[in-house]
């Protein structure tokens, strides 16, 4: 009996805890399903609830940062405004008084009615990055070339006199100083990690209106802005806002390094819309670096013209695909004719290194100090060779003289050239020296471009002299006329001259 009982006793207590396990079961669900409701809710009720510790530093949950401010605090007391001003006189307004002859003529009482002129004090505004603690700044040529006055206007409002330490038209930097001790500093980064897509703060004083801060991202690498005279560019481009003033300023990355010098602007009105130019912080440097131990820039020379290969002068030119850059002159006693680089050969590397843009690789050339030995790798009648090349010293060249007519009557001489829309005619040494072409240039000059016709499609003009065709060169009618008949419906590879430059085009024959 007992024995039962005990038994009777377990099997109740066994299903009461199986009752009391499906209740909490039961209350965890019912729970759950209450709770549910409110954790969609909350962001809309209270915000602040789902505010993250990243989001509160500046970091979006997403990884996206909003905000600069910190950067910014580090960047800014390092960029300074610099104000320049030169005196300049007013043209006189008779100058023709002076002569003798007209003050016989007129009398000296009309002495008194001249205006004479007026001295301008000429004012200038940019800005400037300090690069030391001591006080050498770093800022575009144009800012301070000419200025007989520089002051420099510190972050904590102090106004430093400064002096020039050096300035180098060809990359339009300058390096400045003012006597000063612990200055802040911004640290120069390495421009050649940047990519296409970072984000970037240009710092400066726009127009004048005082320190601003703007953001953008890198647009492209390498580019030539076409507004300068076509000097050393390898311009960092960006959408970050820059307007007259920010000359000379910062373009920092988000760790707040100095990645590029803010120089130009591209804008049809003067004011920004989105395309600005930096020079890249390592040409920077280097620029600086010569400037303060000598108080100029040396650079290499090659002595080369050579223009990147496209899809059509790949074709023409034999070659499986569109690589290296051809040589279309060598100038007479250079580095390159030195090392036996000939008008025609194909440049594919330099120092191992592949190049395919001629902007980019006039660049390496230039850093490279004169007297150094480089190695081009060369393909040359389809075989590739190499060649060593001791680089000479850049010097600038003078102003290119206007393309100008040869003045005589012009009559169409080449109806065989008739095909490639053109009127050619034999070129004589008074019109090449009157072009100012290099001596002893032998072609045909361009009297007149059919401007729908495939040279004019090409950007051959009038005023310039064709070469060579396909390689050979042309000094009659006849070769050019052979020359066309030879290549039938192919392309016609020209090398053009125009005043001292000599290039490559490729011309579609009419049919």
């Amino acid at each position: 009996m007992n024995k039962q009982k005990s038994t009777t006793e377990t099997g109740v207590r066994s299903r009461a805890a199986r009752l009391l396990a499906s209740f909490a079961l039961v209350a965890a669900l019912l729970a759950c399903q209450q709770d549910a409701p409110q954790a969609v809710a909350s962001p809309a009720s209270d915000p602040a609830a789902t505010t993250t510790p990243a989001q509160v530093s500046g970091i979006a949950a997403s990884g996206t940062q909003n905000s600069y401010a910190d950067t910014v605090a580090r960047v800014t007391p390092a960029v300074v405004t610099i104000r320049a001003s030169r005196r300049s006189r007013d043209a006189q307004q008779f100058p023709f008084m002076n002569d003798p002859f007209f003050r016989e003529f007129f009398g000296d009482r009309a002495r008194p009615q001249q205006q004479q002129p007026q001295e301008r004090l000429e004012r200038g505004l940019g800005s400037g990055v300090l690069v030391t603690a001591d006080g050498f700044i770093l800022t575009n040529h144009h800012v301070v070339d000419g200025a007989e006055d520089i002051r420099v206007e510190l972050g904590d409002g102090r106004t430093l006199q400064a002096k020039v330490i050096g300035s180098d038209q060809p990359s339009d930097l300058a390096v400045l100083k003012v006597e000063a001790a612990g200055l802040p500093v911004l640290p120069l980064g390495d421009s050649d990690k940047t990519r296409v897509g970072d984000v970037v703060l240009a710092v400066g004083n726009p127009l004048g209106v005082g320190q601003t801060v703007t953001s953008g991202i890198i647009s492209a690498k390498g580019r030539q802005s076409g507004v300068s005279d076509g000097s050393f560019e390898d311009f960092i481009q960006t959408d970050a806002a820059i307007n007259r003033g920010n000359s000379g300023g910062a373009l920092v990355n988000t760790a707040g390094e100095l990645v590029g010098i803010n120089s130009q602007i591209l804008s049809p009105s003067g004011g920004n819309i989105g395309i600005g130019f930096a020079i890249p912080s390592n040409m920077a440097k280097s620029v600086m670096e010569q400037l303060r131990a000598t108080g100029k820039v040396r650079r290499g020379q090659l002595g080369v013209v050579a223009q990147k290969i496209d899809t059509d002068l790949a074709s023409g030119l034999g070659l499986d695909q569109a690589r290296g850059l051809i040589v279309s002159y060598v100038r007479p006693g250079s580095a390159a004719e030195r090392a036996g680089l000939r008008r025609n050969d194909i440049v594919l590397a330099l120092n191992g290194q592949p190049v395919n843009d001629p902007n980019t690789f006039r660049n390496r050339v230039a850093s490279t100090a004169p007297g150094t030995e480089v190695t081009l790798t060369v393909l040359r009648d389809n075989r590739e060779q190499q060649l060593r090349a001791s680089l000479g010293e850049f010097t600038p060249e003078g102003a290119r003289g206007d393309r100008e007519g040869d003045g005589e009557d012009r009559e169409d001489t080449s109806a065989g050239a008739g095909k490639l829309g053109l009127t050619l005619r034999p070129l004589t040494p008074e019109v090449a020296q009157r072009l100012r072409l290099p001596a002893g240039t032998q072609g045909l000059l361009v009297a007149g471009v059919d401007g729908a016709g495939p040279a004019a499609v090409a950007g051959i003009n009038e005023g310039d002299v064709i070469l060579e065709a396909n390689r050979q060169s042309v000094r009659t009618l006849e070769d050019i006329q052979g020359a066309v008949a030879r290549a039938g419906a192919r392309p016609l590879i020209l090398l053009v001259g125009r005043g001292d430059n000599q290039f490559f085009v490729t011309v579609k024959p009419r049919q």
